[in-house]
């Protein structure tokens, strides 16, 4: 019999890349919804804002631990060319994930004025993803490396690209954090919603198409692999299903469709998502090293496989049961987070 050859590598890309991708989706609600606090009507609609995302919010941040430790033993290359590029605004994102933090334990126990915490759930959740899009910015553009050894200043992350895609991911997760709301909530916070997507969709459309046009501009060869013949073919579902969700997004907000927003927007995370990996595959750093370059060895990545195999079905279903035991609408009425 003949040996069956297993890919290790790539199954563990597909792993990060799941995981980082569940990160998005679901802690990029509620920073969406930290985001979005300073446009709620009054303090009772932050109050129900911030219990919508409550039981949840800790929990979605297990994905962002996995992909870190999964991308530290699996790829320890791109640790060390992107922690001595990226570290700054690595900081910067998990002490505005730690303001957030704490916002959600002491806002509810606050006596007096909840202004501070009101502040620094909103500073948290917007310092966080702008620095995250920075990141996702970087990541894109590439790094100055010599060899496996990053070789470039410590403020080169400071750039015209990645400072769009730190707004543009802004916006992203206030477009799904708008639509989280409205499924999760009535009356007024419901209603405020609803004025504020069709505004947060243009925006994120518009950065959609900032960087769908900047980043071939940007990189002969993503320009070729999309606009080359004929890969333009085989690509074009990548624009036109997300046209198509754009419009399905549009007519469910007109219909005041509780549910169908929000799914419409995670659907536009996961093109964009899609979209991104076509256009960088096979390289982990751009713009010429690939995942199998910067592999671990296969022992490395067989030992921890064994390990994520049982831990993230445990994720999936705890995370499942969560959600599931706090579905339903959050009202004015509803008993607070303590």
């Amino acid at each position: 019999m003949e040996a069956i050859n297993i890919d290790l590598t790539l199954i563990w890309a597909l792993i990060i890349a799941f995981g980082v991708f569940m990160y998005v989706l679901m802690d990029g609600f509620d920073l969406g919804v930290g985001i979005l606090f300073p446009f709620a009507p009054d303090d009772a609609s932050r109050d129900v804002m911030m219990n919508t995302v409550a039981p949840v919010w800790d929990g979605n941040e297990t994905w962002l631990v996995l992909g870190g430790a999964g991308l530290l033993g699996a790829f320890p290359l791109v640790y060390s060319i992107v922690l001595p590029a990226l570290y700054l605004p690595i900081l910067i994102m998990l002490a505005g994930l730690i303001f957030r933090g704490v916002a959600f334990e002491f806002r509810f126990k606050a006596r007096g004025s909840k202004l501070p915490w009101d502040v620094s759930f909103t500073a948290g959740s917007m310092i966080a993803t702008f620095a995250q899009g920075i990141v996702l910015g970087n990541f894109v553009l590439g790094f100055e490396v010599e060899g496996t050894r990053y070789v470039g200043g410590n403020f080169d992350w400071i750039n015209a690209f990645s400072i769009m895609t730190g707004f543009g991911l802004m916006a992203g997760y206030a477009l799904i954090g708008c639509c989280w709301i409205i499924m999760k909530t009535t009356d007024e916070v419901r209603d405020q919603a609803y004025r504020q997507a069709p505004v947060l969709l243009g925006l994120v459309l518009l950065f959609i198409v900032v960087v769908s046009v900047w980043t071939p501009l940007m990189r002969e060869a993503i320009a070729e692999r999309w606009f080359s013949l004929p890969n333009l073919f085989y690509l074009t579902p990548v624009p036109v299903l997300t046209a198509l969700l754009t419009l399905l997004m549009i007519n469910s907000l007109r219909a005041r469709n509780d549910y169908l927003p929000f799914f419409c927007s995670l659907g536009l995370f996961l093109l964009c998502y899609a979209g991104l990996a076509i256009s960088l595959w096979p390289n982990v750093i751009q713009p010429d090293i690939s995942l199998w370059e910067a592999a671990s060895s296969p022992n490395s990545q067989l030992f921890l496989l064994l390990g994520v195999i049982f831990t993230i079905p445990i994720i999936l279903t705890y995370t499942t049961w969560t959600y599931w035991v706090f579905r339903g609408k959050v009202t004015r009425d509803s008993v607070g987070y303590h």
